[in-house]
């Protein structure tokens, strides 16, 4: 059995884009301490809150609808709550633009 791969786009609808934008760089302003990246896979650490963690997790589900190429996951530490967003080859640029929507919000360097 052949394993299928998702297409590397986003199928959002362009109507939505700009509300899923406005909530990201609301959650990275919000709660977003730090972001590492890598070449094919950012870390974005947010502030250990309930709340915080509920609105990353709508965030996850919709990004996992939306663009399913991308492996969205999500981890509690004692100190924060970490999303961790990998890309296959190809899906780089996607996942940076990603990653650079919640760094918007936040006012950090990313």
């Amino acid at each position: 059995m052949t394993e299928l791969t998702p297409p590397i786009a986003c199928t959002l609808d362009p109507a939505e884009m700009p509300q899923r934008g406005a909530e990201i760089r609301a959650l990275g302003r919000d709660g977003l301490e730090a972001l590492e990246r890598g070449e094919r896979q950012v870390s974005l650490r947010f502030r250990r809150d309930p709340a915080i963690r509920e609105r990353v997790e709508g965030i996850v589900a919709a990004e996992s609808r939306c663009c399913a190429f991308l492996d969205l996951t999500l981890a509690d530490t004692d100190d924060a709550t970490v999303l961790t967003i990998a890309a296959p080859e190809g899906g780089e640029a996607t996942l940076h633009q990603l990653a650079d929507l919640f760094v918007a919000g936040s006012g950090r360097a990313g």
